[in-house]
């Protein structure tokens, strides 16, 4: 990946081949109450792009990521609504990450995303606030990008589905090399209190049958012509009719999210709108999950987390090792972050108690250890 705003990934696909994001489901089953659903969408809806070049209204359009390197030090994140399904920081996300919606982000969904090259580990925030050395989010995220570790089931992210936001993302680096290998990101304006993989998260504003279920996808029909459309949407539009697009959040029906970048062409992007939901129909849900059958297992077990020394001068490494079974993924907070392996150094410069964290689709499990600097 290329450092920077906007990096390119130069072809590299967030999360193996296999994840729902990447699966081609162009011969996937139609659901069988597609054309009901479709019609509670609205059939006429249009496809709007979230996403653009320049401002409106004084904001960017879509939402800003941002690559960074090794050099990232990893800041601090306090939680302000949804702290417990939330990933604990620190995360490499600098204060002056770009903010959706900049340079005037207002009182949106303020998501920022940051991938971590070095690492290969994308961070998300939902509501967004930079404070001198740390953030104030709402909520966050912790995705290894070369897995496909599971958050817990009904847990949100900084989406509402509990889902990335960054690989749904429509990039103009991935359509300017003309193809597009994953799904998209859209939402709806109503949904039921029901989630499909890949989400985990339902935020539910309609009681009706027919209001989706996050997770829900649709594919463009294979019978409709894109021959009509630009080079660029013909890349968005096909990717369409093979990996769709996966419902993420509560919003304005038929909005597909990507990118800000000044080399799109609003006015061409904008023939996109004479693609309406009639066009598409529902991939097949199984399983559709509800409060009546979340899947429930045991959590990781922590078998040991100990310190080669738990009594130092300031400064001194320290390495903490740990012994887990059964998690899609660690953090080791404070100083650290997100981690992979067995053991990691640390060098506190005063008494710090480490707490390691290990998650699966069925909770977290958390261990603690002090280490005192005299």
């Amino acid at each position: 990946m290329s450092l920077g705003q906007g990096g390119s990934l130069n072809g590299f696909v967030p999360f193996p081949a296999n994840n729902l994001w990447n699966q081609d489901i162009s011969g996937a089953q139609v659901d069988p109450n597609s054309n009901a659903i479709i019609g509670f969408i609205g059939a006429g809806i249009g496809l709007h792009p979230d996403f653009g070049s320049g401002l409106y209204n004084g904001q960017s359009m879509g939402i800003p990521y941002l690559v960074v390197g090794a050099q990232q030090a990893p800041l601090p994140i306090t939680f302000t609504a949804y702290g417990s399904e939330s990933d604990p920081g620190p995360m490499p996300i600098p204060v002056n990450a770009l903010i959706e919606g900049y340079p005037a982000p207002g009182n949106g969904d303020r998501h920022v995303l940051v991938l971590d090259s070095s690492n290969c580990w994308l961070y998300e925030l939902y509501s967004s606030y930079p404070n001198a050395t740390t953030w104030n989010a709402g909520s966050g995220a912790v995705w290894d990008l070369t897995a496909d570790g599971p958050r817990p089931y009904t847990w949100t992210s900084a989406d509402a589905a509990g889902l990335p936001i960054f690989p749904g993302l429509v990039r103009y680096d991935e359509v300017a090399a003309g193809a597009i290998h994953h799904a998209l990101r859209f939402t709806l304006q109503s949904s039921r209190a029901a989630f499909v993989p890949p989400a985990s998260h339902w935020a539910a504003n309609s009681s009706s049958a027919l209001a989706a279920p996050m997770g829900m996808r649709l594919r463009l029909k294979s019978s409709f012509d894109i021959s009509a459309f630009s080079a660029t949407n013909q890349v968005i539009l096909q990717a369409l009719k093979k990996y769709g697009m996966i419902m993420a959040d509560n919003g304005s029906s038929m909005y597909i999210g990507g990118a800000p970048d000044d080399r799109w062409d609003n006015n061409d992007l904008h023939n996109l709108g004479s693609v309406t939901a009639a066009d598409f129909e529902v991939v097949e849900m199984n399983p559709i999950y509800t409060a009546a059958n979340i899947p429930s297992g045991p959590s990781p077990v922590i078998n040991s987390f100990t310190a080669s020394s738990q009594a130092v001068s300031a400064g001194t490494p320290v390495m903490l090792s740990w012994n887990v079974s059964g998690a899609s993924y660690l953090i080791v907070s404070p100083d650290i972050g997100a981690v992979r392996g067995t053991s990691v150094t640390v060098a506190p410069s005063q008494s710090t108690t480490y707490t390691l964290y290990a998650t699966n689709a069925f909770g977290r499990t958390t261990a603690t250890i002090n280490l005192t600097v005299h």
